[in-house]
């Protein structure tokens, strides 16, 4: 008997689990003396976008690393699209994505190259048929066959949301995925994540520090601040709470202290 068939039996997903994308419980990390992540709870609905907000060093990027399994959480619970994480890691990671402006891929093979080691790593059916798709849908045409190292930012970010999609994901999650792009090119990426969850019931969690990009994507925010959670919500009813017009204030209330609904030109006591 193999280690993958003696695992112990899953306990049965409850009618929450079987509902969410994401859940997080009490989760904790942990590095040296310093707590990145300091037991936040939360739970993403499929079908939902949902954004996570905070300053540099509020610990989005460490939690969506533990959501993936690649970081080991000091303490706390996630499951992922009904299954413990990292434990079960096998049977989520064909199911999810990820894309980051900030992670490089090889920049010697050309962009065809590069989308079919991903899919084969994730067992794409029909891969050139797949990668064909996502060329037309994406417009990568031009240079799908030019060195990834060659393209402007603008086509490396239509190639890294390929590469996310080249699994059908039911879980995406973005790090900052319009960081760099000009108007016109973020605002095409949102449109094309938008009409993806749409078509395919997917879920997002969306990291990112454009207040605008996540007032018109996401249905709900969380957001962080030293690793804790400070407020998860509607964005509307976020910005109701603090008096605000913009997530963008929203922010900036929360980032330097002030109280919810304290006016800007008042100093926290």
């Amino acid at each position: 008997m193999t280690a993958e068939t003696a695992r112990t039996p899953e306990p049965p997903a409850t009618a929450a689990h079987a509902a969410a994308a994401i859940e997080v419980a009490h989760l904790v990390k942990v590095y040296k003396a310093t707590r990145a992540v300091d037991d936040i709870s939360f739970s993403v609905a499929r079908g939902s976008i949902t954004g996570l907000l905070g300053g540099n060093g509020a610990g989005k990027t460490t939690t969506i690393a533990m959501i993936m399994g690649l970081v080991l959480p000091t303490a706390g619970r996630i499951r992922v699209l009904g299954h413990d994480m990292p434990e079960r890691r096998a049977d989520v990671l064909g199911r999810i994505n990820f894309e980051s402006p900030y992670v490089d891929m090889p920049s010697r093979l050309t962009v065809r190259q590069n989308l079919r080691v991903f899919g084969k790593l994730y067992d794409v059916p029909d891969l050139p048929g797949r990668i064909a798709e996502l060329a037309a849908d994406l417009d990568l045409g031009d240079f799908l066959d030019r060195p990834s190292g060659k393209l402007s930012a603008g086509q490396k970010t239509r190639v890294a949301l390929a590469k996310a999609l080249i699994n059908r994901p039911e879980l995406l999650l973005l790090d900052e995925p319009t960081a760099s792009l000009d108007p016109d090119t973020a605002d095409w990426i949102r449109s094309h994540l938008e009409t993806y969850c749409r078509q395919h019931g997917a879920s997002i969690l969306l990291a990112s520090h454009n207040m605008l990009e996540v007032e018109r994507l996401c249905d709900r925010v969380i957001i962080m601040k030293r690793g804790r959670i400070e407020d998860d919500d509607a964005p509307a009813a976020i910005m109701a709470r603090y008096n605000r017009a913009t997530l963008e204030e929203v922010f900036l209330d929360v980032a330097r202290g002030r109280a919810r609904g304290e006016e800007q030109g008042d100093q926290p006591a």
